[in-house]
């Protein structure tokens, strides 16, 4: 079937997720900027899940740019990465109105680790399906940041049990590896357009 479905309903729920974020964004009651204090902890995590949401929408679109039409499996594979999407407005509202503390700053671990790994599972399955000759194959190839990524949100979620924040500073670090989107797919597609 056409990718265009998928790729409109993904980016709508995408929408709806960072729309829900931002609602977690409650305004003071008073007028001076002293106000404003209390929020700054659930305003950083919605920068950070922000980001997050944001180089998952990147990928996602660079993922399906290099492919033409799904099957079913995908279609059940992409609700899947977008069930965990969905669950990142909650870590976020209950880490940021916790200030950090040890189980919401885990739990949002864990939501990213299911995250990589769904995104993980919907490439694969494209790949397979495109096959491994395939652009996306070959783009794909031997993904070093996602495992880099993988190992740092293990890390992360273990370090809760030390100190939370170093499990923040872990996160923040995958998100500044993904920061730059993966021109991997990009480059094939031009190399593959070069050789036709």
């Amino acid at each position: 079937m056409n990718k265009g479905r998928i790729e409109a309903f993904s980016d709508g729920v995408i929408a709806i997720i960072i729309t829900i974020m931002v609602l977690e964004l409650k305004v003071p009651h008073h007028t001076d900027l002293h106000s404003l204090v209390p929020l700054i902890p659930t305003f950083l995590c919605y920068v950070l899940s922000f980001i997050y949401v944001g180089i998952y929408w990147n990928n996602h679109h660079h993922l399906f740019h290099a492919v033409k039409l799904v099957r079913g499996g995908v279609l059940w594979a992409n609700l899947h990465l977008l069930f965990w999407l969905s669950v990142i407005p909650f870590v976020t509202g209950w880490m940021g109105e916790n200030h950090f503390e040890q189980w919401p700053v885990m739990m949002y671990g864990v939501v990213m680790l299911m995250c990589a790994i769904a995104f993980i599972i919907l490439a694969r399955m494209l790949v397979a399906q495109a096959g491994p000759d395939s652009v996306l194959a070959k783009a794909v190839g031997n993904d070093r940041k996602t495992k880099l990524s993988i190992t740092l949100y293990l890390l992360a979620i273990a370090s809760t049990f030390i100190y939370p924040y170093i499990a923040l500073v872990l996160y923040a670090a995958v998100a500044v590896i993904w920061f730059v989107p993966d021109s991997r797919i990009e480059r094939q597609l031009l190399q593959h357009q070069h050789e036709s």
